[in-house]
Order: C-alpha cells, then sequence, then structure tokens
C-alpha cells in the first residue's frame, strides 16, 4: 500500500505539470495563434508598401572637365561620399547631351543643366523632375574692338563662338541670335567652340565675339574683362528678354564687383541669366534628395553669388515639376533624423516606419496576455504545493499505515523548509503564500494526531490481556477499562479543536 500511495502522490504532481503544460500551449494559441496571423498578414501588406533601401552609387551627368557644372559636381561627391553615398560623375559637352544621357542611360538619373535648354527633340519618355534652382549664370557676350555694342543686333557681319554643340551656351546663344536675325544671311558666322578655346581664339583675333554662360566667381570671366582689347555687352532690352523667355532673370552687376582695387567692371552692366538646374529621374530614391539638397546648399550658399546673393539654391526657377521631397525640403528643411543620426541610420528608420503597424499588433497581444501569465506564474508555483496537500490529506481518511504517516510529516517539513527558502514571492501574493503556510501546518497538525490516535490503539492492544477462563477473572476488567480511558484522556485535542479556527476553514 505504501508503494501505491507513493505512486499515486507522484501522479498527482506529474498530472499537474502535464495540465498546466496543457493550459499554458491553450493561452498560447489562443493569444498568439490570432496574434500571429494578423502580425504576419501586417508584414505582408507593409512589405508592398516599404520602399527598398537607397542604392550606395549615383550616377551624374554635369559638363566638360574644366566647366563649373563639373567643379560643383565634384564639391557634391566629397560631402556625398562622408555620408557614405558614392557619387559617379559622367563628363558631357553641356546640358544637351546631360538631357541626352538622362533619356538614353538608365544609369544616369542625376545632373545639372542650363535652364532653357532642354532640347526640341527631348521625347519625355522618361519622367524628369526639378530637384532645385542652383545658382544664376549669366551669358557674358565679349567682343573685341573699341566701339561700344548697345545690342546683339550689332553683332551682324561677325564671327561669334557660340559655345561647344551640344552644350547650354550654343542652346541660348542660337536662341538669341536666331531672334535677332544675326545668321548667316547677315554675314555672320557661328563657330562651335567654347571654354577656353573660345577666349583664346577671342584674344588671338579669330573670332569677333565669344558667349559664355558662366558663374561671375569663374576665373574666365575675370580674365576676360581684364582684358584691355576686351569689352562685355551689356543688355538694354534686357526686360524684353525676361518677358519672351521665363527661364531668364534680369541680374545688374554692379560696378567694381568683380575685382574692386581695378574697378572691374568700370560701369554698371545688364545682364540676363538662366538658373542652373538640379534635375533628376523619377527612379532616383526619395531618401537621398535631401542628402543632395543639404549638399547643394552647402556649396551654393557657402560661395554667396555676385547677382542676388541669398535668393538660390531655391524652387523659383525650375521647368520640370518640383520633386515631392525637394518640395519638403524647401518647406521644412532636412529630415529630422537626417539631423542629428548618419544617413545610413536614418535612412532605415524611415522605411521602417511602415512596420510600426504590425509590431504594434504584436506588442499590444503581449502587454496584455503579461500579468495574466504572471500571476499564473506566481500562483501556479503555490499551486503545486495544494496538489501535494491534497494528497496527503486525502489519505487520512483510510490511512492506517503508521511508517506511511510518518513518512507524510517528513515530507510536510520538507515543504515548509523549502517555504522557508523562498525568497522570491513579491509583495502582492503574501496573502497566498501565508495561507499556504498555515494550510502546511493545519495537514500536519492532522497527521500527527492520526499518527497518535495509532499509537493509542497499539499501545492498548499491547496491554490489553487474553480472555480468562476464570469468571473471577473479571473483576480485574474495570481497572484496565480505567486505564483506557486515562489512555484517551491524555491524547492530544483534534485539530478542528484548536482556537485558531484553521480546521473550520
Amino acid at each position: 500500500m505504501t508503494e501505491n500511495t507513493n505512486h499515486h502522490r507522484e501522479s498527482l504532481l506529474t498530472e499537474h505539470f502535464r495540465e498546466t503544460r496543457r493550459q499554458l500551449r491553450g493561452l498560447l494559441l489562443k493569444v498568439w495563434g490570432g496574434g500571429f496571423l494578423v502580425v504576419l498578414f501586417g508584414f505582408a501588406l507593409a512589405w508592398f508598401f516599404i520602399q527598398p533601401a537607397p542604392p550606395r552609387t549615383i550616377v551624374m551627368a554635369t559638363g566638360s572637365d574644366d566647366g563649373a557644372y563639373h567643379r560643383f559636381a565634384m564639391q557634391y561627391r566629397d560631402y556625398l561620399g562622408r555620408q557614405g553615398v558614392t557619387l559617379e560623375l559622367r563628363p558631357t559637352a553641356g546640358s544637351i547631351e546631360n538631357y541626352r544621357l538622362l533619356e538614353s542611360d538608365p544609369e544616369v538619373n542625376l545632373a545639372i543643366v542650363q535652364g532653357g535648354t532642354a532640347p526640341k527633340s527631348f521625347s519625355g519618355a522618361v519622367e524628369i523632375e526639378a530637384l532645385a534652382s542652383l545658382y544664376f549664370e549669366p551669358l557674358w557676350v565679349f567682343y573685341r574692338g573699341d566701339e561700344t555694342l548697345a545690342d546683339l543686333r550689332d553683332l551682324k557681319g561677325k564671327a561669334i563662338a557660340i559655345g561647344r554643340s551640344d552644350s547650354g551656351t550654343e542652346s541660348i546663344a542660337t536662341l538669341l541670335l536666331d531672334e535677332n536675325g544675326i545668321d548667316a544671311d547677315a554675314g555672320s558666322t557661328r563657330v562651335q567652340v567654347g571654354g577656353r578655346e573660345a577666349a583664346e581664339r577671342l584674344k588671338n583675333g579669330q573670332v569677333d565675339v565669344a558667349m559664355f554662360v558662366l558663374s561671375p566667381q569663374s576665373t574666365l570671366v575675370r580674365e576676360m574683362i581684364a582684358s584691355p582689347d576686351i569689352q562685355l555687352l551689356s543688355f538694354q532690352r534686357d526686360d524684353a528678354y525676361v518677358r519672351r523667355h521665363p527661364f531668364l532673370t534680369a541680374v545688374t552687376l554692379q560696378r567694381g564687383v568683380i575685382d574692386l582695387e581695378h574697378d572691374y567692371p568700370h560701369q554698371d552692366v545688364q545682364l540676363i541669366a538662366p538658373a542652373a538646374n538640379l534635375i533628376a529621374t523619377r527612379s532616383l530614391h526619395d531618401a537621398l534628395i535631401p542628402l543632395l539638397l543639404r549638399a547643394a546648399s552647402q556649396t551654393h550658399r557657402g560661395r554667396e553669388s555676385l547677382l542676388q546673393p541669398g535668393r538660390l539654391p531655391s524652387t523659383e526657377f525650375i521647368e520640370f515639376p518640383l520633386n515631392q521631397s525637394a518640395r519638403v525640403y524647401f518647406e521644412d528643411g532636412p529630415p529630422f533624423l537626417q539631423k542629428y543620426l548618419p544617413f545610413w541610420v536614418a535612412s532605415a528608420i524611415s522605411r521602417g516606419k511602415i512596420l510600426l503597424l504590425p509590431a504594434l499588433t504584436l506588442l499590444l497581444p503581449l502587454f496584455r496576455m503579461a500579468p495574466p501569465l504572471y500571476r499564473w506564474r506566481i500562483r501556479s508555483r503555490i499551486y503545486r504545493w495544494y496538489e501535494i496537500l491534497r494528497g496527503i490529506e486525502s489519505e487520512l481518511r483510510n490511512e492506517s499505515d503508521l511508517q506511511r504517516l510518518k513518512k507524510n510529516v517528513t515530507t510536510l517539513v520538507q515543504m515548509q523548509g523549502e517555504l522557508d527558502d523562498l525568497k522570491s514571492v513579491p509583495l502582492s501574493y503574501m496573502e497566498e503564500f501565508y495561507n499556504l503556510r498555515l494550510h502546511v501546518e493545519f495537514v500536519q497538525r492532522r497527521v500527527q494526531y492520526a499518527i497518535a490516535e495509532l499509537d493509542q490503539t497499539a499501545a492498548a492492544d499491547d496491554e490489553a490481556p487474553s480472555e480468562p477462563a476464570d469468571p473471577s477473572a473479571q473483576n480485574h476488567s474495570a481497572p484496565n477499562h480505567s486505564a483506557a480511558e486515562d489512555s484517551a484522556a491524555a491524547a492530544p485535542p483534534r485539530p478542528d479543536q484548536t482556537p485558531d479556527g484553521i480546521a473550520g476553514s
């Protein structure tokens, strides 16, 4: 019987743990099953909306190696390189070729172009967006001779360097000369050279006029203004040109602004100026646009323009639809995260915002499930002992094995020792903890009472004599009965008679 009882108690504890695991699995399946499906659906949905990571390399069409576009693009490249982005520069003949590359080469998705130079043959198969107007680059018309020319119409019969083929200078020079009737019928010759070569030809007398579209800070402009035999044409009808061509702006080059010491120019000069524009294809990743605009702002605002300083970069003189990220940049400034974090970290966080929905879907059930799980975990440690107490108490009803009862007492003493060593019960569960201790003591007293009764019964059986053959021996039965009563009177009180009221609970 002892082995069966021991096996029964072990089976009770084992069954308790099995039932606990079943309940836990049911709880997890109930809470996590539906939650997992919702989260999985949320991540799948977010996958279609989240942007891919921005590329680490951008290809940009610039201009000639000795031109301003290329020089400014090199400064962009240095800035982007410090942010972990490689800007690959593609030198070209100028703005016309830049447009051609944007349309024909899928690797090229960024360019600096001169305002008003979009070729008529440009099909628009690739959608172009404007990022910013960068700076004014006036049209400079230098000519040889002592006479003062008042207008482009005075260039009839002269050899004119109109810039390299496919360049922005050639585009605007051709447009304005045609409008003023300066063509072959007027005895004029157009020579497709530009940059340093055009300046040298003008100085050597190989051409009479050289047209440039350059920044006022260009060293070539300073050299030409300082040349004694070369003069700068002032556009007296600058407002008319601006009205006819919205991409042009009338600007004034104040006297002495190029060189105060030598007073260059010697008088105010009226010029017309297109704006250099930063444009991109729709394939350029939106996360890179604020980075490019910060590079442009540092490059061009760091060197105040001599023409309307502080006005550019802006969105004022763009010719294509403005990119939405560029619009946000000029209205609200750089993205908040990019102000304080490295570009790639800020980009990852910004792209990951779409994942907040499935993340919150996952976290909310966790927060709701945490308190019940915590209560279950604490109470399960207490209820585990109640299973053993219930098994011991149920054995008291028919238990007649003294050794088994003593073993139960040992088990209860071990339980009290373990409870004494238990230090991790939260204060909010101390009531249940002390109730357990009281109930252990209650069961222990019941077991001790059962042991005392068995001891008394055994002692009474040992002291009772065998039945006498002589009736006279019955006179001795009274004292034996009194001894039994005395022994019963000496037995400990029952647990339900204790004043602490535990048994009645």
